[in-house]
C-alpha cells in the first residue's frame, strides 16, 4: 500500500483544479500608460508607439485615467526618441502628440480628437 491513495474526494478535487486551469482567464485590465505629469487640469500621458492609432486602447486607458463623470483633460503623446518624460514636456515628446480627450461636466461635453500626424481617416484632426 502506498502513502498516496486517491480517494473519490481527492479525484473530484483534482478534476475541479484541472477544469479551472483550462478555463480561459478574463483579459486583465490594460497596463496603465506612463503619466508624464500634470499641468493644471491637463494630464500628459505617453502612449506606447505600437498603440498610437489604436482607438480601443485609448478607450481602455481613459476608463482608468478618467473614471466616472468628472471633468478630465488628457493629452496623449508617443516618445520615439526615448526622452525623459517630465513637465513641461521636452520638445522631442511634445512634437509627437497623438490625441486629445476633453470632458467638461460643467459644459456637458466630451470630445476625442486624433492628431493629423497619424494620418488616420478622421474629419476633425489637430
Amino acid at each position: 500500500m502506498t502513502a498516496w491513495t486517491r480517494t473519490p474526494a481527492l479525484t473530484l478535487l483534482l478534476a475541479g483544479a484541472s477544469a479551472i486551469a483550462q478555463t480561459p482567464a478574463q483579459d486583465p485590465a490594460p497596463a496603465p500608460w506612463q503619466v508624464a505629469g500634470r499641468q493644471g487640469l491637463m494630464l500628459l500621458v505617453i502612449v506606447p508607439a505600437e498603440l498610437a492609432s489604436d482607438a480601443a486602447a485609448y478607450q481602455a486607458q481613459l476608463k482608468q485615467l478618467c473614471p466616472g463623470d468628472r471633468t478630465c483633460f488628457v493629452n496623449f503623446y508617443t516618445n520615439s526618441s526615448g526622452a525623459e518624460a517630465s513637465v513641461p514636456l521636452p520638445d522631442a515628446i511634445d512634437r509627437e502628440a497623438t490625441a486629445t480627450f476633453r470632458r467638461s461636466v460643467k459644459q456637458g461635453a466630451e470630445s476625442f480628437r486624433w492628431s493629423c500626424r497619424l494620418q488616420l481617416a478622421v474629419a476633425n484632426c489637430f
